[in-house]
């Protein structure tokens, strides 16, 4: 398989269900570009190598042509010196490198055509890999996205259970109870003093009064 192919094969890829089996998407993304730029990097050495193909045919018919003037200048030679048999086999060297630079032409202008077409393959997959990175940033933006709508929603799902609500509201209860039977215990306490233990306590307080009162009028002569 060429490098093409296996280029194609990866930008044909599907992505987005790659995404989702991967339990890193973006290392698998990353990992999927970084492969199609290796197999780049092949394709642009064979384009180079066909390019320096093509090279080497125009440099042969050029070649083979200026053979077959040269010895087309030698028949003319032979035939100004009254040689002509010397004249006849110039001229089928001449005819034989012809042949040659026909041939070598034929092959360069097939091998320039496939090289134009490898190049114009080159920039197509080039655009394509560029297009490939920046749809990888957005990929894995909304991977990242997808994440947090997941933990969000898990979350918001932990939040609406009420079972911790309704223990917190039974703490709440005893604790409101307890504070309840405290103050009943206190009103109890207080029901429960004698009817002479509160005169007991309103004799004590007129007393306290009335010396109070006494030491007043002393003071002041009274």
């Amino acid at each position: 398989m060429g490098v093409f192919q296996k280029i194609a094969q990866l930008l044909k890829a599907n992505i987005n269900d790659l995404i989702e089996r991967a339990a890193d998407p973006e290392k698998m993304l990353n990992q999927l570009i970084e492969d199609m730029e290796d197999q780049l990097q092949k394709a642009r050495a064979e384009v180079a190598n066909a390019l320096a193909d093509e090279k080497i045919l125009q440099r042969k018919v050029e070649e083979n042509k200026k053979a077959a003037e040269e010895w087309q200048k030698k028949a003319e030679l032979a035939v100004s010196k009254g040689e002509d048999e010397l004249a006849v086999e110039a001229l089928r060297r001449k005819r034989e490198y012809e042949k040659l630079a026909n041939e070598y032409q034929k092959q360069y202008e097939a091998q320039h055509e496939a090289v134009e077409k490898l190049k114009s393959g080159l920039k197509m997959l080039e655009d394509k890999i560029e297009e490939a990175k920046r749809r990888r940033d957005l990929l894995i933006a909304k991977s990242k996205r997808a994440d947090a709508q997941v933990t969000i929603t898990q979350t918001m799902s932990k939040l609406t259970d009420t079972s911790a609500f309704e223990s917190f509201e039974k703490y709440a209860q005893k604790i409101e109870q307890k504070e309840a039977r405290a103050q009943a215990h206190e009103e109890l306490l207080n029901a429960s003093k004698t009817l002479e233990d509160r005169f007991k306590e309103l004799e004590n307080s007129d007393e306290d009064i009335l010396n109070e009162l006494k030491m007043l009028k002393e003071k002041m002569g009274k």
